[in-house]
């Protein structure tokens, strides 16, 4: 059985639906009847039997196309994580030479100069942080020092290979016992940014190839702390070290990206409640960055880090300001979940991005089929009852 919008005429009623016809776009009974027992799909078959049957009838299921309606029009969720594209500005034979001038001094010219300068930062850095990893083995303090400082020159070096123009806005960290800093993430170099200032200690999902190597040695040195999302048990383990961490007066100040992911810079999503349950005092970081010349987010689904920084490389500029916020402590009567709120306010505010009320961690995973079975039988019962009420008024 088949029905279709008719083409014809406006009546006074409203726009009619004729059945059992077969030109035009045609809608199925199936699309309807799935997931439905014998009598619901015979009582819709009459129902469709009809000789005609008003729009409007059909459109009293409007809760339930309202809510598609507004998933389509409003997805907040799928625009955390959506890199827009740069408008082209080479519309003319004007600017077309400019254009092309500039591919020219950014491919072939600032990027040879940047990986030339990547590549001897890189020599210098392991030329010096292995064989001093293994001279001052037994004197620890001595080689944190050392250490601290390689890492924050080879995140410079990264730094000056995007001609990177980073503003810091507030007073410098400095390590404390009992404090652990939180920012907003867009792309994995916002550590390499925040790095070049302060050695920080992260905690971090673990990635694979050269990224991963670099974080088994000498991220490790700083006492970072990696974990894999998929691994429940991960979570618990990782609270443990988080606490040890802090109580720790000679470990580095410890860095939270609380969002547990990637997002636009355009909007943060939901704050994990772990760095706010720790009984201590947080201070806030937020990270804008200024598309003028490149977008700095990291869509890892679509793109490799290297790729990523490939891209960033062959930009004019990574241009970012940074802004240290006043330190916040848990108010008396106040959930961790109700402080993470208030901190990622004072984070959106001063970065100037949205608040939406989403998991990030929602990016790396389908919706269970029993929800999506839900939600069809739902809108399949009420089309029933929306034709059996049409039929009944007639």
């Amino acid at each position: 059985m088949q029905w279709e919008v008719e083409g014809g005429e406006e009546e006074e009623e409203g726009v009619e639906v004729e059945m059992g016809r077969s030109r035009g776009e045609v809608i199925r009974e199936d699309d309807f009847l799935g997931g439905h027992g014998p009598e619901e799909a015979a009582g819709l078959a009459d129902a469709f039997r009809d000789e005609k049957m008003q729009l409007r009838d059909l459109l009293d299921i409007s809760q339930v196309l309202s809510e598609a309606g507004s998933a389509i029009i409003d997805d907040s969720f799928t625009r955390c994580f959506k890199s827009n594209a740069p408008e082209p500005w080479n519309w003319n034979i004007y600017l077309f030479p400019l254009w092309v001038m500039g591919v020219i001094i950014r491919y072939f010219i600032l990027f040879p100069l940047r990986v030339i300068l990547l590549a001897g930062g890189w020599i210098i850095f392991l030329g010096l942080f292995f064989p001093l990893h293994v001279a001052l083995k037994n004197h620890d303090n001595a080689r944190r020092q050392v250490e601290r400082g390689l890492v924050e020159f080879i995140c410079s070096v990264f730094v000056c290979s995007w001609t990177g123009i980073i503003k810091y806005h507030g007073p410098r960290p400095s390590p404390r016992p009992k404090q652990v800093f939180v920012a907003n993430h867009t792309s994995m170099i916002d550590f390499i940014i925040l790095e070049q200032m302060t050695a920080f200690a992260v905690i971090m999902q673990k990635h694979p190839g050269w990224v991963g190597f670099l974080q088994t040695t000498v991220l490790e040195s700083l006492g970072c702390i990696w974990f894999n999302r998929t691994e429940a048990k991960d979570r618990q383990i990782v609270a443990q070290k988080l606490k040890k961490h802090i109580e720790d007066p000679d470990s580095n100040p410890l860095l939270i990206f609380p969002e547990g992911t990637c997002v636009n810079n355009e909007y943060t999503v939901i704050f994990k409640k772990g760095a706010f349950e720790l009984d201590c005092m947080v201070c806030p970081i937020a990270i804008k960055y200024n598309k003028i010349f490149v977008d700095a987010f990291w869509n890892s689904k679509k793109q490799s880090f290297t790729m990523h920084l490939m891209r960033l490389m062959t930009s004019w500029a990574v241009v970012c300001d940074v802004w240290y916020l006043e330190p916040q402590t848990l108010r008396p009567g106040e959930t961790p979940i109700e402080f993470s709120e208030r901190v990622r306010t004072l984070i959106a505010k001063r970065a100037g991005i949205k608040k939406v009320p989403w998991d990030g961690y929602l990016k790396y995973y389908r919706p269970s089929p029993k929800i999506t079975d839900k939600k069809q039988q739902g809108f399949a019962e009420a089309v029933v009852r929306g034709l059996e009420a049409s039929k009944q008024t007639q």
